[in-house]
């Protein structure tokens, strides 16, 4: 009995421990949540080194190139036309609220002064710190800073690389360390959050390199990552930044938002999202043409009608868009994004109110579009007629005030029974990529 007694106590004092260590978000986190489901709209900058190559971020691995022989690049990499202010002030100019930018990518390049490691951008030609000037410009104008940092690295030793998926032909033959890589992991999260201002979020990836492939039945990973160790970091250092993690898979504890790669939430064409869609703030990465790093080949250029139909569709999923570009290697953004993005920001000006501050309607996405809602409007996107011309959905006891095409002010007829509305689109006009009605409720 008292072995019985002893068992209890001793299981009851590991759940106590495990509940008194179990995440609870701040109230400035919750607060960070809510503004960064208000911004809706962010820009994914992918750059580095990789990008002399010009052929994508993942070079390295897709044309195995040894560790001695992609460190030649080092003394090649010299964006003398960088401006951050120039950066910042197209992502304003699109519309978007907020910044996310590649700090390290799996090729373990580290695009800001760190004491930590000797394979950065200031020991290049180049020499300057890029992050300290894209901190300070986003201030400046207005917008929010979120960092990208890969978990993964390709030319470290100490990464975990023989149960990797990935880095398999860079030449690497030292036994790994996962305890020296989680303190040198530890060490830079630490320069990022103490030494370039607020952040609003880090962006994980890499996960996805220790476990089995997309849609596998058992996708657990390979190694311990001591995540509650980084992640409680970074809540220690940062209580308001906000935590995501692209491993594919749902949620896990500590993290603050949930991102889905090349999809909606909801879908998968991208054979990448098996996981649903959770509580947690959601955001969908995409990227503007095919590739996510410079790619100087790749002309698969979304239309502007095709970016502008991607946030609303976002939006009406309740998640944010972050919208990828590549800048050159000489530091400009190409052209062909900056006049897409700036025609996507015209849209916006005149039909954001639909977009920015709203969370997804009370129908769930529909073949000829989706909706969304802020305080007492709710918002129609049409893509496409509806093949009936009638749209009928739930609004509880609310009562109608207006119905009205967004923009134009047209009136459209309407029938309200009981805690349903209908609503008749024959005379809408479809044009451009997104019309929007609005439905104000008194």
């Amino acid at each position: 009995m008292k072995q019985y007694i002893t068992l209890l106590l001793l299981s009851l004092c590991a759940w106590l421990m495990a509940a008194a260590q179990e995440y609870q978000p701040a109230a400035t986190n919750l607060q960070a949540r809510a503004q960064f489901q208000d911004n809706k709209y962010g820009m994914f900058i992918h750059w580095g080194l990789s990008s002399v190559l010009a052929d994508g971020e993942w070079v390295m691995n897709n044309k195995n190139i040894k560790v001695e022989d992609y460190s030649r690049l080092l003394r090649s990499f010299n964006p003398v036309d960088f401006d951050a202010a120039q950066w910042v002030s197209a992502a304003k100019n699109a519309g978007m609220k907020y910044i996310v930018f590649i700090t390290r990518h799996h090729d373990g390049f580290s695009n800001w002064d760190t004491q930590y490691s000797d394979w950065k951008i200031t020991n290049t030609p180049y020499g300057k710190d890029v992050l300290q000037q894209l901190a300070a410009a986003c201030k400046k104008q207005g917008l929010q800073l979120g960092l990208y940092y890969s978990l993964l690295d390709w030319y470290r030793d100490d990464y975990p690389y023989e149960t990797g998926r990935t880095g398999k032909g860079t030449g690497r033959t030292a036994k790994s360390d996962y305890a020296s890589y989680l303190q040198f992991m530890k060490n830079q999260l630490t320069e990022l959050l103490t030494n370039y201002g607020p952040i609003m979020s880090i962006w994980f990836d890499g996960h996805w390199d220790q476990t089995a492939p997309e849609g596998a039945k058992d996708r657990s990973s390979r190694i311990d990552w001591k995540y509650d160790e980084i992640y409680g970091l970074i809540h220690q250092l940062q209580p308001n930044c906000l935590i995501g993690n692209n491993h594919h898979l749902s949620p896990l504890p500590g993290e603050d938002f949930q991102m889905f790669e090349r999809d909606l939430p909801g879908e998968n064409k991208s054979g990448l999202s098996f996981q649903k869609a959770s509580a947690l703030p959601l955001e969908t990465c995409e990227t503007i043409n095919g590739s996510w790093g410079y790619n100087i080949t790749d002309r698969k250029y979304k239309s502007v009608h095709q970016v502008i139909k991607l946030l609303a569709g976002a939006a009406g999923r309740n998640a944010n868009l972050l919208l990828n570009v590549g800048p050159m290697p000489n530091g400009l953004i190409q052209k062909e994004f900056i006049d897409t993005l700036a025609a996507a920001g015209k849209w916006l000006q005149q039909y954001g109110e639909s977009i920015y501050g709203s969370r997804g309607g009370p129908l769930t996405p529909q073949p000829w579009g989706v909706t969304t809602q802020k305080n007492k409007t709710i918002y129609i996107h049409l893509f496409s007629a509806p093949d009936h011309q009638t749209i009928s959905f739930p609004i509880g006891k609310n009562k109608i005030k207006k119905v009205s095409v967004l923009g134009s002010g047209t009136a459209l007829p309407f029938k309200q029974q009981k805690e349903t509305v209908s609503l008749s689109t024959a005379s809408v006009a479809l044009q451009g990529p997104d019309t929007v009605i609005a439905v104000e409720l008194k």
